[in-house]
């Protein structure tokens, strides 16, 4: 059975709403972009009966309402993070992409997590596109939803290759399509237009570790780094250097899973057998 309504209080007064299901020691999952604890669902619920499953909505989106402000670094993120564990009375920790790197910061900074599981955080070779950044805050700022919704899955390089070859007008008036029929769909998932504000938080937590993966290594705790076969090629080669940094990383390939393996949409079972043995 699921628990909702409930909060912790963050460093700074955040409030940081959450589900609970599940019996046994404590796991906290932290979404990546555009998600919320809904798209954890099918995940909490393969992993409930081994674990007390913790699935908060970061800052910025459902349970967690706040607008973003321009001081915003990735400490927050971290601190929301830390009164999850307190909350959940555990030290184990589990992130995918943007949600992967903030796992990945808590490990490293927080004495709290003893173990930590990250599917695909998005380090980038040759760095992420800053001013792609900028123009991503430019476009929410000012309304322009479409044009925020191609650009971050541009910047992010998780556009599907037909966006990606197309020039940027028509790549607008694709996802402005997109995001209107997103808005006519029914069912409990939220919507696009609602969270395409909060992407900010994501960009945030990605440039302010953009060639920052080496720092990493002080990391002194095991590490579960996931990654499907179906991602993009970046996504790939940054678990395979992370295991060539992190001192105790065990690398788990799934055989046709993307980027959303953990998600309702992907295979979250198979995901949740990887995190059991892990955590167990």
């Amino acid at each position: 059975m699921t628990e909702g309504g409930m909060h912790v209080t963050s460093r700074d007064g955040t409030r940081i709403g959450y589900l609970r299901r599940g019996t046994g020691p404590g796991l906290v999952l932290v979404q990546g972009a555009m998600g919320t604890a809904y798209h954890y669902q099918r995940l909490a619920a393969a992993l409930a009966p081994d674990f007390t499953v913790y699935t908060p909505d970061r800052r910025g989106r459902g349970m967690s309402p706040k607008p973003y402000d321009d001081g915003h670094d990735i400490a927050r993120d971290v601190e929301d993070v830390d009164a999850m564990l307190t909350e959940a009375d555990t030290g184990h920790l589990f992130g995918l992409s943007s949600g992967a790197m903030i796992t990945l910061e808590a490990a490293r900074t927080l004495r709290r997590v003893t173990r930590a599981a990250v599917y695909e955080p998005p380090f980038y070779r040759d760095g992420i596109s800053h001013a792609g950044i900028r123009q991503l805050g430019a476009d929410i700022d000012h309304g322009r939803l479409a044009a925020a919704l191609a650009g971050a899955l541009r910047t992010a390089r998780t556009a599907p290759a037909p966006l990606r070859m197309l020039p940027r007008p028509v790549a607008r008036l694709l996802a402005a399509a997109v995001l209107s029929a997103d808005s006519r769909r029914t069912g409990p998932a939220p919507k696009l237009r609602d969270l395409l504000p909060g992407i900010r938080y994501d960009f945030t937590v990605v440039g302010g570790l953009d060639a920052e993966m080496a720092s990493f290594g002080s990391i002194d705790k095991p590490v579960l780094l996931l990654s499907g076969t179906k991602s993009p090629r970046f996504l790939r080669q940054a678990i395979g250097d992370l295991a060539g940094v992190l001192p105790q990383a065990t690398p788990v390939e799934f055989a046709g899973l993307g980027h959303a393996g953990a998600w309702n949409t992907g295979r979250p079972e198979l995901v949740a057998g990887a995190l059991r043995d892990f955590f167990s």
